[in-house]
């Protein structure tokens, strides 16, 4: 039996168990995401998602992957860009967000060129050279293999295709961080359990964000898993980045 330990927030869990971990957090709070995504952020998430819409290049009749999708911001409106002649998956490794992002966006009209795939990133369940496009946004922090995860996603965009990954990252505004802290530690459990009961999962939410590569380091981690032409974009003072990279 293997030994090999990784991070659970700030906790160290058998590498093995990571996946049920985070799968439990998010069928806790699936419900409730995006209500708690529009308070945490004061709704600001929805600004730092249509920055990534436009910085992707989709355009009408290409195949979209929006994975780790959850309740399908993104993908409903790649759904509306592509138009009939194009196709977006909404993938996620979770059940309950899945299901939720389901129902959503069928309650939209969102029906004719959307399909649903539960999958883990690390090994992506399609044909290589497959999509125009990837994004990920607030899902990579939560991959137990993230270098795993970014090889697949390299392996299925077409050449000359990017991937785009939108993720909480290191404020590079000195005065911003301990702000950060006392609002990620204090204040977000508590809005947790004001409004889905679950402080635990918020908790483990806001360390799983210090745990995550900086800037930098992702940047370097894409460049590995054979990407060219990264770059990174700092979105509110860096609390949130904006990385994009090329398969060529």
């Amino acid at each position: 039996m293997s030994d090999k330990t990784t991070h659970f927030g700030f906790k160290e869990v058998p590498y093995a168990d990571k996946v049920d971990k985070v799968a439990g957090v998010f069928h806790s709070v699936a419900a409730k995401y995006d209500l708690m995504n529009d308070l945490m952020s004061m709704g600001v998430h929805r600004l730092w998602k249509r920055y990534t819409i436009e910085m992707s290049g989709v355009k009408r009749g290409d195949n979209v992957l929006d994975l780790a999708g959850g309740t399908g911001d993104l993908a409903a409106k790649f759904s509306q860009i592509v138009g009939p002649t194009g196709s977006v998956t909404l993938a996620d490794i979770n059940s309950s967000m899945l299901k939720v992002g389901r129902e959503r966006l069928t309650d939209r009209g969102l029906v004719g060129n959307l399909r649903y795939v539960q999958a883990n990133a690390e090994c992506l369940p399609f044909t290589d050279n497959h999509f125009d496009a990837i994004t990920i946004a607030f899902g990579l922090r939560n991959v137990t293999d993230k270098e795993a995860a970014l090889r697949s996603m390299y392996r299925v965009l077409k050449p000359g295709a990017p991937l785009l990954v939108l993720e909480f990252s290191k404020p590079v505004i000195k005065p911003l961080s301990p702000i950060y802290d006392a609002y990620s530690f204090k204040l977000l459990p508590l809005m947790g359990k004001i409004i889905t009961n679950d402080a635990e999962s918020y908790r483990y939410l806001a360390e799983s964000i210090r745990k995550h590569p900086d800037q930098k380091t992702l940047k370097q981690m894409m460049v590995d898993a054979g990407f060219e032409h990264v770059d990174y974009f700092n979105l509110s003072g860096g609390i949130v980045a904006l990385h994009r990279g090329y398969k060529v």
